[in-house]
């Protein structure tokens, strides 16, 4: 009797569960903890079906169909849900609710009907809180084949594009390289920035200031009119005239300016807007700022609970539930009551968003960024802040600023003052994360038309003209979404791959083509210009949605691409010269150990030094970017990467008898004050400048300067 109930116990404690698959293991973690018994909650790990890399593996011939294997590394991980899923009564499909997760929800569908026959939906849900989780169980929906037809159609386009384009490169520049539809069109712009940028001639202009006093207070003034016209000031000369005419003259108040301006609250965050301000306000690069976000989607341990802090990060929408502006009325309406408008503020989605999802926004918003910090990185509670802000404030009423000009005049010359202060803070009450242009500043003393000042010293000032400005994470992304270049999903990883093939290099926070970019654009654009351009890839997207929203059949899309592009490559293999080799350089150092020439040649990460006896020596080194300063020591500083994160630094080669390091890029040039090497830096105020690596020394200066100490 007792092996009887024991066997008994047994049976019960194994009964069947319903069985959930998500992406992630932390998305898993999360959301076991909201539905508890009853359920078990496993992670696919992203896709465990797929093309396989080795090969094209498009039938062309039979309608491009695509021919999917198990994702090398991940069949026991496949078996493993399907044991799972033998022992429930139900299986949930809940990967995320794009095209990608449809596209993983499908092809689990698939490998999971084929080993057993219990029934599998699919549930979406925008946020991993107990209510969404639940209320998607409820509602379990089969998978959309249309939607997962747009993600064939594109990952068919893009192996079509990307496994042809590579071998030409491979025969044409150099092994090892590759190309895709989507990042050579983002390649292309940079270096057609980069072409402005280079050709841009600065012109020189000067401004000038004063100070003027009343009483005890002092403030500057801009010189904005001379004699009765817009001072043209191009040369120093120009400004010391000025300055010699008008000392010693009179200062009179001659017009006094009070102007109102009403700011209105931005939308919450799209994905774009989010990576931009990240990249703005934070430094963070896109990669970065999707890493972090996801976390704080997925799920963080907020004391003794388990809880998912933004909504889906994916999105190109400004739309919010109904529910969630309860939520946040109700906070507002209980902290800042004065501030709550008699509606709700909506805000209009664009005409090319796709509003499957939400905007991005806190699940919570009793979870202000105070009351959390302590269970936060660092970098998650700054993107926290930023999301939370943004998505309160947008249910505010609005700001108003009273700005306040003053013009004063000094024999023929009017200069001018202005200072800006709030007048009713609005949303700013919650916003303590603002952006340079939201920021008010300046005070002035009480002034009066006809009040007579004194002025002190005067402050000529010369500058040149900004060109154009290289791109930046945000000011791409900023582009990519306003040409329709991509989608939410595929900004981050647009530029992860531009700086992963070594195609773009980041300096400075600027995306800057490298040699080997600029070469590989030239190709792609001069033989494919049908392809590699914005117009091609915006017209791609808009059929990917189409082909989503079942209005266009994806193998008719492919085809119509397919055929005038297979021949064009055809044609560029027989005409294009080869470039390879050109990249090489023969250099003044030995390789010291054949003796032989050492060449410069680029690889995947960059430049670097290699023995001309290849493949008898293997010998390599990093290539010297300046003479190592230290007084003694006879090294070279080379370029050097980190071991846990492989970010870049600068470092002797006499290490670890030397250990002088930097973390600015070295310039070929030498300070003329004490013979330091320069390095290039970069700050909001000044932009790119050249500065003298010595902590002692305090040379700065342009290259206008630089020419002329030489």
């Amino acid at each position: 009797m007792a092996v009887k109930s024991a066997a008994k116990t047994k049976t019960k404690a194994k009964a069947k569960r319903i069985l959930v698959i998500v992406e992630s293991p932390a998305k898993a973690k999360t959301i076991e903890h909201y539905l508890g018994t009853g359920y078990t909650v496993r992670a696919s790990m992203g896709h465990l079906i797929d093309l396989p890399k080795s090969r094209l593996a498009i039938d062309v011939g039979r309608n491009f169909q695509p021919e999917y294997i198990t994702v090398r590394g991940r069949a026991k991980l496949l078996k493993e849900l399907q044991k799972d899923a033998k022992n429930s009564t139900q299986i949930l499909l809940a990967s995320d609710n794009d095209r990608e997760g449809e596209a993983i929800a499908w092809h689990l569908n698939n490998a999971l009907t084929e080993k057993n026959d219990v029934p599998i939906q699919r549930i979406v849900f925008n946020e991993i809180t107990p209510g969404a989780i639940k209320e998607a169980v409820k509602h379990p929906r089969d998978i959309d084949e249309a939607k997962v037809n747009a993600q064939k159609a594109r990952r068919v386009l893009d192996r079509l594009v990307g496994y042809n384009l590579s071998p030409l490169l491979w025969k044409k520049v150099k092994n090892g390289l590759s190309a895709g539809r989507v990042q050579s069109v983002a390649l292309r712009l940079i270096c057609e920035r980069e072409k402005e940028v280079e050709e841009f001639i600065p012109e020189e202009y000067w401004t000038l200031d004063a100070d003027f006093v009343k009483g005890k207070t002092k403030f500057t003034a801009q010189l904005v009119q001379y004699k009765e016209g817009k001072p043209d000031l191009k040369t120093e000369k120009s400004v010391q005239d000025i300055i010699r005419e008008i000392q010693g003259s009179e200062c009179v108040v001659i017009d006094k300016k009070e102007t109102e301006k009403t700011v209105r609250p931005k939308a919450p965050f799209t994905t774009s807007k989010l990576q931009q301000a990240a990249a703005n306000r934070l430094g963070f690069t896109s990669k970065k700022t999707m890493q972090i976000a996801q976390q704080l989607y997925e799920g963080i341990q907020i004391g003794s609970t388990r809880v998912g802090l933004i909504t889906y990060m994916r999105t190109d929408s400004v739309r919010i539930s109904q529910t969630a502006i309860d939520d946040v009325r109700g906070w507002i309406e209980k902290n800042y009551p004065d501030q709550l408008p008699p509606e709700k503020i909506e805000y209009s989605v664009g005409k090319q968003a796709q509003d499957a999802h939400e905007a991005i926004r806190p699940t919570y918003v009793k979870y202000t960024p105070d009351s959390v910090k302590e269970f936060l990185s660092r970098d998650q509670l700054r993107l926290y802040s930023i999301i939370w802000e943004r998505f309160v404030s947008s249910q505010m009423n609005n700001a108003r600023t009273k700005t306040t000009s003053v013009d004063i005049q000094a024999g023929d010359a009017v200069f001018r003052v202005s200072a800006s202060k709030l007048s009713e803070k609005g949303f700013y009450c919650v916003m303590k994360t603002l952006s340079s242009k939201e920021e008010v500043s300046g005070n002035l003393p009480a002034l009066k038309v006809g009040e007579k000042l004194e002025s002190s010293d005067f402050y000529p000032e010369q500058h040149f003209t900004q060109g154009p400005a290289r791109y930046t994470d945000a000011s791409i992304v900023k582009t990519l979404e306003e040409k329709g270049i991509g989608r939410p999903s595929t900004y981050a990883p647009i530029i992860s791959v531009l700086l992963d093939r070594y195609y773009v290099t980041r300096v400075n926070r600027q995306l800057v083509p490298t040699q080997l970019g600029k070469i590989i654009c030239r190709i792609l654009v001069e033989s494919f210009p049908d392809v590699i351009n914005e117009q091609f890839t915006s017209e791609v997207e808009n059929n990917l949605d189409k082909v989503e929203q079942n209005s266009l059949v994806w193998n008719s899309m492919i085809a119509d691409f397919y055929k005038p592009f297979i021949e064009q490559v055809g044609k560029v293999m027989d005409t294009q010269e080869s470039l390879k080799g050109s990249l090489d350089e023969q250099t003044d150092k030995v390789c010291e150990k054949c003796g032989k020439p050492m060449v410069k040649k680029l690889g995947r990460f960059g430049y670097f030094l290699a023995c001309s006896g290849f493949p008898e020596c293997h010998n390599t080194r990093s290539i010297p970017l300046a003479k190592c300063p230290r007084p003694g020591c006879n090294g070279e500083i080379v370029a050097r990467k980190t071991k846990g994160r492989g970010k870049e630094f600068y470092g002797c080669t006499n290490y670890p008898e030397c250990e002088f390091i930097t973390h600015f890029k070295p310039i070929d040039v030498y300070c003329p004050k004490c013979g330091w090497f320069m390095v290039e830096k970069f700050d909001k105020k000044n932009g790119a400048y050249k500065s003298c690596i010595n902590p002692d020394c305090d040379y700065l200066h342009s290259a206008d300067q630089e020419t002329e100490d030489k």
